[in-house]
C-alpha cells in the first residue's frame, strides 16, 4: 500500500439539493454547507460522504450506500418514527432482511439513493 488512508468519502446526487438536505437533516446527521449546492454530511465523527447539487437519474438510482450501526432494530424503529415516506415523495423504508452474512433493512432518499442499514454478524 502507498499510503494508509484517513478516510473515505463518497458523492451522492440530489435531485433537489435542498429536499435532500432537510430529508438527511431529519435523520439527525449534521450538514456542513461547503458552498452553493455542496455540503459534507456528517453520520458520526469520521463518518460522512459529500451531498451535491447535482442529479442523473440513471447515476442516483444505482448509486448505493451501506451503513453499518450497532444496533439494527433501534435504528430501524427511529427511522420508522420519523415517517419519512409522508414527508418525502419517493422515499420508502424496509423491514430487516436476515442474510447469511447479516441483517440490514433499506430506505430510498429522495432522489432514489439506495441506502443499506446494516450489522454483520459477530
Amino acid at each position: 500500500m502507498i499510503q494508509p488512508g484517513k478516510s473515505i468519502r463518497t458523492f451522492v446526487g440530489a435531485k433537489d439539493f435542498k429536499e435532500s438536505c432537510r430529508f438527511y437533516e431529519m435523520l439527525e446527521f449534521e450538514l456542513h454547507h461547503h458552498g452553493e449546492g455542496f455540503a459534507y454530511v456528517a453520520i458520526s465523527p469520521g463518518i460522512g460522504f459529500y451531498l451535491q447539487d447535482y442529479y442523473t437519474q440513471e447515476w442516483c438510482e444505482n448509486s448505493m450506500v451501506f451503513l453499518e450501526v450497532e444496533d439494527l432494530e433501534a435504528y430501524l424503529q427511529k427511522i420508522k418514527s420519523l415517517e419519512l415516506p409522508t414527508h418525502f415523495p419517493g422515499v420508502k423504508v424496509s423491514e430487516i432482511r436476515h442474510d447469511s452474512w447479516g441483517d440490514e433493512f433499506f430506505i430510498h432518499d429522495p432522489a432514489g439513493v439506495l441506502w443499506h442499514i446494516g450489522k454483520f454478524k459477530s
